[in-house]
């Protein structure tokens, strides 16, 4: 593997999937390439997903690691300003928090990202 990195957005190198069930939200992180997964264990951690939604008001973040799939399913309590029927904001679902969390930065081995974009 390549001593290299690159700082790659989330989007770059994975997909997500969301959901929402009153005031929590459950959002799917997953490669495109599997070789990509030890890097999302080590740089996507239940505190960085944490102080990424804290200004939406969450309390909680508790990650649940999938090494079969390969997926990281992240539950994060109190991010939906009560839920979405409650809610003062119109766009607040689970959908809309999974793109906002696939803006993080990461960093990349060199030649694992190459060969995502080839």
């Amino acid at each position: 593997m390549s001593k290299q990195v690159e700082n790659v957005r989330l989007h770059e190198i994975a997909h997500a999937r969301a959901g929402d069930k009153g005031n929590r939200s459950n959002i799917s992180l997953i490669p495109y390439n599997p070789a990509i997964y030890d890097c999302l264990l080590d740089q996507i951690t239940e505190a960085r997903v944490l102080d990424l939604f804290k200004k939406k008001g969450a309390s909680k973040v508790t990650r649940y690691e999938l090494p079969n799939l390969p997926a990281l399913n992240f539950v994060i309590d109190d991010v939906l300003e009560g839920g979405v029927n409650s809610a003062l904001n119109l766009d607040q679902h689970g959908k809309t928090l999974s793109f906002f969390l696939l803006t993080l930065l990461v960093k990349v081995p060199a030649d694992l990202y190459k060969s995502k974009k080839n």
